[in-house]
């Protein structure tokens, strides 16, 4: 697979990129200075996207429904079938090794977050969200009181920092980014804009929790899972270990014709 990303080199400028970007994101958020003005966006921002929310009808009903756990599982569906249809970003022959190699950095990204967690806790860097600071803000547990039971409805968070959630849709998008090309670049963000925009409106994380947490994460995972051998041997090795697998689906009638099974 052409690519930088399964490679079995080092790119040591890209790492760096990634490195000083995170860090200048998280510096600036930390700095009281230029935290001030982070603050002033996450008000602002969490203002212009909640406040359409007390009219409640459609609108509310449609931000309320995008809070729900179950559409979480729905948005990752959307996000790897985009991945794995053939011809759409990959090629056939590609799609396994993509998928793998996502994987990667997925779990790189899930590992640092564990540690970040701990940074943030010791530093006393946490914060309550949007929904259970701002007075007056439209909750929509209260305006669907039936939902938050039913259908895991999340519009707060007593720790939001960072966004767990945005960093997982972030590293997808920059992973995308380098294969994408034309509309379906623009299909890649436009979905994980999509997926973003719900626990910004319901309140549940600031703006900043997704801008600065979650792309300081996905950041470094990108770094270290696509831009070093890991993801290569990583690939190799998945590739190896399921070989026998895929070669027994892809002789199943349905199965087979997929391109994650066949290869092709």
């Amino acid at each position: 697979m052409s690519s930088t990303f399964i490679n079995r080199h080092w790119h040591p400028r890209a790492m760096l990129v990634c490195h000083v970007v995170a860090i200048v994101l998280l510096v600036s958020w930390l700095w009281q200075p230029t935290r001030e003005l982070w603050d002033a966006f996450d008000l602002w921002l969490f203002k212009v996207l909640n406040d359409p929310v007390h009219a409640a009808g459609l609108w509310a009903k449609i931000w309320a429904i995008g809070s729900m756990r179950p559409v979480d599982l729905g948005v990752g569906i959307v996000m790897l079938a985009v991945m794995l249809k053939a011809g759409l970003v990959f090629e056939g022959h590609q799609v396994r090794r993509a998928l793998f190699a996502f994987l990667t950095a997925l779990l790189t990204l899930l590992l640092l977050r564990v540690g970040f967690a701990e940074l943030v806790k010791a530093m006393g860097w946490q914060r309550p969200s949007a929904s259970l600071v701002v007075e007056g803000s439209a909750r929509l547990t209260e305006l669907f009181p039936g939902w938050e039971e039913r259908w895991d409805l999340k519009d707060s968070a007593s720790r939001s920092f960072p966004g767990d959630h945005a960093s997982v849709l972030l590293i997808w998008a920059f992973f995308m980014t380098f294969f994408a090309r034309n509309w379906r670049l623009l299909l890649v963000w436009a979905i994980a804009v999509i997926g973003i925009l719900p626990r910004l409106v319901a309140g549940a994380h600031w703006g900043s929790d997704a801008f600065v947490g979650g792309a300081f994460l996905s950041l470094l995972a990108l770094a270290w899972g696509c831009y070093t051998p890991l993801g290569y041997h990583t690939s190799e090795w998945l590739e190896k270990i399921t070989l026998p697998i895929t070669s027994r689906l892809a002789k199943l009638p349905l199965l087979g014709r997929m391109s994650i099974v066949s290869g092709r």
